[in-house]
């Protein structure tokens, strides 16, 4: 469990302790003689290092008394203080999305116009990069940059107990020379040799079955091994801002979205053939 999740995972167990305690946020916060905000922040996972002193002023004041209750959020609490690699990438991350995929145990996505980033070569995330910003003097510098810590997020599709990986791509996407033909040749070699990968599902969604469900644009979801403890989420981005949506009620609409568009798309096998038909026309 990535240290991400382990403060959200802190974050919701304070939360149902405060409520069984009977206390508001902010009377827990006045109790404890703290800024009104802070137990609310706290529990809305709006914190970066979690401190163990405070954690155990609020399990003195929620009258938790277990010793291994006690015992296990302050290990939770110091874990999650650990730095995860993406820490080392803070210019370029804009949010915790890396650190949530190292936890979850299924991801799902999404994508209307670009190749999933869990899926690209670096090739064509460079052009990607390229294309999408603006960029000053350091320019090589700052895409080089942004290409390493992609390549490095993927890495968790290596490791001994990876992530499942379901991948929707809009044949669009696949139609659009981002780079040019060699980089999109490349690219789609990339993605039919992640396909045969057991943990790998790809599937294309062909331009045939005009609208469907998810026009809005592209989404993730991630599941976690424990989604009592560690519910859903929902992650979309644009070019300014992240969003990430927790409700089981959102989280439900999402899913239904993806369930309909993995109905309309191509069987893995035969998203295979298409990309080989494509990845021929790059190549000619």
């Amino acid at each position: 469990m990535s240290p991400t999740v382990k403060r959200r995972r802190l974050s919701h167990v304070l939360r149902e302790l405060r409520q069984a305690a009977e206390l508001t946020a902010t009377e827990a916060a006045k109790r404890l003689e703290w800024d009104p905000s802070k137990v609310a922040r706290m529990e809305r996972n709006q914190w970066k290092l979690p401190n163990v002193h405070d954690i155990r002023l609020l399990l003195d004041l929620y009258g938790v008394t277990d010793e291994r209750q006690r015992d296990a959020l302050i290990n939770l609490a110091r874990e999650a203080r650990q730095r995860g690699w993406w820490a080392d990438y803070e210019d370029v991350f804009r949010s915790s999305l890396p650190d949530f995929e190292a936890g979850a145990s299924v991801i799902r996505t999404y994508e209307a116009l670009i190749v999933p980033g869990l899926l690209q070569t670096a090739a064509y995330a460079g052009a990607v990069w390229r294309a999408g910003q603006v960029l000053d003097e350091q320019a090589d510098h700052v895409i080089e940059r942004h290409v390493e810590a992609r390549l490095t997020r993927q890495k968790i599709l290596d490791r001994e107990s990876p992530p499942e990986l379901l991948a929707v791509i809009d044949e669009a996407a696949l139609a659009r020379a981002v780079g040019g033909p060699k980089v999109m040749e490349e690219q789609l070699q990339h993605l039919i040799k992640m396909a045969a990968r057991p943990n790998v599902t790809v599937q294309v969604l062909p331009n045939s079955v005009g609208a469907h469900a998810a026009m809005i644009g592209g989404f993730m979801i991630l599941d976690f091994p424990s989604p009592v403890d560690d519910p859903s989420l929902v992650y979309m981005e644009t070019a300014t801002e992240n969003l990430w949506l927790e409700t089981p009620e959102k989280y439900r609409r999402y899913a239904l979205i993806y369930s309909q568009v993995q109905a309309l798309a191509l069987s893995p096998e035969e998203s295979v053939s298409r990309m080989t038909t494509q990845m021929d026309e790059y190549r000619k």
